[in-house]
This record gives structure tokens, sequence and C-alpha cells, in this order.
């Protein structure tokens, strides 16, 4: 049995700069991942066949069947890879669904990591990044788990030069389900201008109007926690999560008691940035 974990994925900024033909949309963001998230595990079975489980305490949000994306990330890297060989796999659902830190793009990838490792598969020609696109345009960016600096779909990944790795992070979520789809289709179509990687504290979510549109609960969620005088406070992805940085451990910890006590009914996870 080997393990893997599936890091929640954070945009600490997010500029949509233009909704394209197709449907998508050009845009640029920061992405950084959490030490946390849900947990893999997989053993290998020799009839070549591929079975999930789900649990934890968001299992009834995700189905079994053969569109989950753990499923579709085994299938692909099998297919991709001719090594014969299937696996049962236990996924330990702890991140919220629909909530914008990347739950199902995460567990794709780590589908995909964990897989590599239980098939001996590391140095074979396979084409890793190309499997993490066909899944999702968040996919790629949540292969490596580690901050980058994603543009056209969020697929185009540059590295830049900072280290985030210990910045204590509280990540909140009302509770509330906030589809991807319709929070970019609420967008306003104005393009506020590029993003500079290095200067993301300035930076903006360009999705956080639509998604407190759709989730009013937002709102609160950002005042609570600026409350707590964290250094930076911003809506994730397309929501309907918010993180807060802070200076230290303690700081965090804190204001996690705080929020918890004060909103027993909203979902806190209290780490640290990778």
């Amino acid at each position: 049995m080997l393990s893997e974990t599936a890091y929640a994925k954070v945009n600490l900024a997010l500029h949509v700069r233009a909704r394209r033909d197709d449907g998508y949309h050009e845009l640029e963001s920061l992405f950084a991942f959490c030490m946390d998230g849900d947990r893999l595990d997989a053993s290998v079975r020799g009839d070549g066949a591929l079975r999930l489980t789900i649990e934890g305490p968001f299992a009834d949000d995700l189905g079994e069947d053969e569109d989950n994306l753990v499923l579709r990330a085994a299938r692909a890297l099998r297919e991709a890879s001719g090594a014969g060989l299937g696996a049962d796999l236990r996924l330990d659902k702890q991140l919220p669904v629909a909530a914008g830190i990347g739950g199902g793009s995460a567990d794709a990838a780590a589908a995909l990591r964990l897989l590599v490792r239980l098939w001996a598969l590391e140095g074979a020609a396979i084409d890793l990044a190309g499997i993490a696109a066909s899944l999702g345009a968040d996919v790629p960016a949540c292969l490596a788990s580690q901050t980058v600096f994603g543009s056209g779909v969020g697929d185009k990944l540059s590295p830049v030069e900072m280290d985030l790795a210990g910045t204590p992070i509280l990540l909140v979520n009302p509770l509330i389900e906030c589809l991807t789809a319709p929070v970019f289709k609420g967008w306003d179509g104005v393009d506020r201008g590029a993003l500079d990687p290095l200067a993301w504290r300035r930076g903006r979510n360009d999705l956080a109007d639509s998604a407190t549109d759709l989730v009013p609960e937002i709102d609160e969620v950002i005042a609570v926690l600026r409350a707590q005088l964290p250094s930076v406070t911003r809506m994730s992805g397309s929501g309907a999560t918010c993180f807060a940085l802070f200076g230290s451990a303690a700081e965090r910890d804190g204001a996690a008691g705080r929020i918890e006590k004060d909103h027993p009914d909203w979902w806190t996870m209290a780490t640290s940035l990778r």
C-alpha cells in the first residue's frame, strides 16, 4: 500500500483577461499549495482492474463512477504506459467539493504521482504533463504542487523566484457549493490588467464579485478573516473558499480557534504553504 497527498491548491491572485470563443477564459494566476489536503492510498491489482472507494467527511459529495477524476487519471496513465496492471484506490476526501481549492484536480494529480510509483513507471517515456492537461486546466499545476505562475487557461506554467514554504495559512469555506462554470459565466468581462507574480500581494481575484453574487456568504467569510488581522486575505479560485496568510503559526491557530467557535458550521483548515 502506497499513499499520496492531494495538496490543496490556492490561487494567491487570479486575473481574468478575456473570454475565449471556446468558452474558456484567458487568465493569469499565482498558484500555491498547502501542506495538507485529501489522501489517496493504492495497492496493486494483478487483474488489471481499477477500483475506487471514497471515504472521509466529503465522500458523499463525490461519486465512485467511471467519470471520477481519480479513475480517469488512472485509466489515462495505464493506457499511456501499457503497464497492464490495476489498482485498488482509496480516497480520503478531506477537502470540500466545488470549493476553489482544486480538490478534484489535486486528486487526479495525486493519482498520477502515486500510480507512477506503484506501477514502477519512474523513468518511463510517459508524457505525464500531457496526461495532466487532458484531465483539466488545473491538473498540470497540481501535478508538481509547487508555487508557479499560470497563464493561458491556467495550463501554461512558468517558474517564479519566490519561497513561500512554511507560510502559515488558514482556509475557510462556508460549506456552500460554488460551481466553477456559473462563476466564470458571471465574470463582467472587464480586463483589469496583468498580474505581476512577484507583486501578487497587490493583485486580486477577478472572480470574487461573480462568486459572491452566487454565494453571498463569501463576503462574511472575508470580513471575519480580515478581522483576524492577517497579512493577506482573498478568495481562492472560483470560491467559495477564502484564505488568510499570517506571520506566525500561533496567529493562524488563534484565528482558527476563534472562527471555529463563532462559526461551527464553517469548514476550516489551518496549515502552511509548501
